[in-house]
């Protein structure tokens, strides 16, 4: 896959809740900058994180807006609906910067108003 096909499969993964193949996307040595879960090192650790996120939301989509990929690099303006497992409503604008190399995300980092997201961050 080049970046752009990576890159579009990282969001339809996300939003069909196929979690352990999104972190597949990954690769074993990748760098993540996450706002909320901070600095994650490695796939495997990724993926540990992510078991815990059906826990967390009962419902997660992440909709691209606008997307700009240049060469191993991708930049990605998006909206996250979601709803916690107590029903409380997640409403945010994210921007995502991807680094792709043979098809695997080297480094990700999100950028986006933390305020949103405090119905799961006092958990």
């Amino acid at each position: 896959m080049d970046t752009r096909d990576t890159v579009t499969r990282y969001y339809e993964l996300a939003n069909a809740g196929e979690w352990d193949e999104w972190c597949d996307l990954f690769s074993p040595q990748q760098v993540m900058d996450e706002q909320l879960a901070g600095h994650v090192e490695g796939r495997e650790p990724l993926r540990e994180m992510m078991r815990g996120f059906p826990t967390t939301y009962a419902r997660f989509t992440n909709t691209p807006v606008h997307m700009v990929v240049e060469g191993e690099q991708a930049a990605v303006v998006s909206h996250i609906s979601a709803a916690t497992v107590d029903g409380e409503t997640i409403e945010a604008d994210v921007s995502n910067y991807f680094r792709v190399v043979d098809g695997s995300i080297t480094y990700l980092s999100n950028f986006h108003d933390s305020v949103p997201f405090a119905p799961i961050l006092g958990k």
